[in-house]
């Protein structure tokens, strides 16, 4: 059973959100707590569910591909709506399948020759030709991704927000990199943001932000947020 504690802002009676912080690869993680989160309906079904995954599906740890097709084959957890959003990892990994070289160079530097290996590629094999080697649907995935969730009193995105700035005028790489400015900002953001990107080994609830980025792929566990009411709690694997 998962221990509730009370939350810094709220959901909508009979309304409950599962939120998954990075993978970055880790398939065994991600699948088993799929089925945690299957289990969980289970024991306290709800009226209306969703999965969101926070973005940096690819990337640094062992098998980015294997999480791709986990998410597309089938609905990860039956019975529930899903949504995926962007992160920083796959916003560099298109920009450099599309030839920018920057891109290219951050992406390998960033994690990216571990996506490599996933899907086969040798490292010496030119950048011209990585796109080749994808299949259409991990692309056509990945470029359908969301930028960010509205929903009751919460914000789901991947890095966080520019603190005083509306949420229509946020730039997208505010919302998909920022760290400092936002990390120390105590004010209040007229939503609580549920964010992943920085990572620690346990998740961090704070009056203004919540981190779901446990730094799975090098050793931390994969944490989920379950969001229902005004309480909060955790799944991780």
């Amino acid at each position: 059973m998962i221990a509730l504690r009370p939350a810094p802002a709220a959901l909508p009676r009979g309304r409950r959100i599962y939120a998954i912080g990075d993978i970055h690869g880790s398939i065994a993680q991600l699948r088993d707590l799929h089925v945690q989160i299957a289990a969980d309906l289970r024991a306290r079904p709800v009226p209306s569910a969703l999965l969101i995954h926070l973005g940096d599906y690819v990337d640094k740890g062992g098998d980015s591909r294997a999480v791709l097709d986990h998410l597309i084959e089938a609905d990860p957890v039956p019975g529930i709506d899903t949504l995926n959003l962007t992160g920083n990892h796959e916003e560099t990994m298109l920009a450099a399948l599309d030839g920018d070289g920057a891109a290219a160079a951050d992406w390998l530097w960033g994690g990216g020759r571990a996506t490599l290996d996933a899907w086969g590629i040798p490292p010496e094999t030119p950048r011209e030709d990585w796109p080749q080697h994808f299949a259409p649907g991990h692309l056509r995935f990945l470029r359908r991704l969301h930028v960010y969730h509205q929903e009751g009193g919460y914000l789901f995105v991947h890095a966080g927000i520019r603190p005083g700035i509306a949420l229509e005028d946020q730039s997208r790489e505010d919302l998909l990199r920022i760290r400092h400015d936002f990390l120390g900002s105590e004010r209040d953001h007229g939503m609580v943001v549920v964010h992943g990107h920085t990572a620690g080994f346990q998740p961090v609830v704070r009056d203004n932000r919540i981190c779901l980025d446990t730094a799975a792929w090098s050793g931390g566990p994969l944490t989920c947020g379950v969001f229902e009411g005004e309480t909060l709690g955790f799944l991780q694997a």
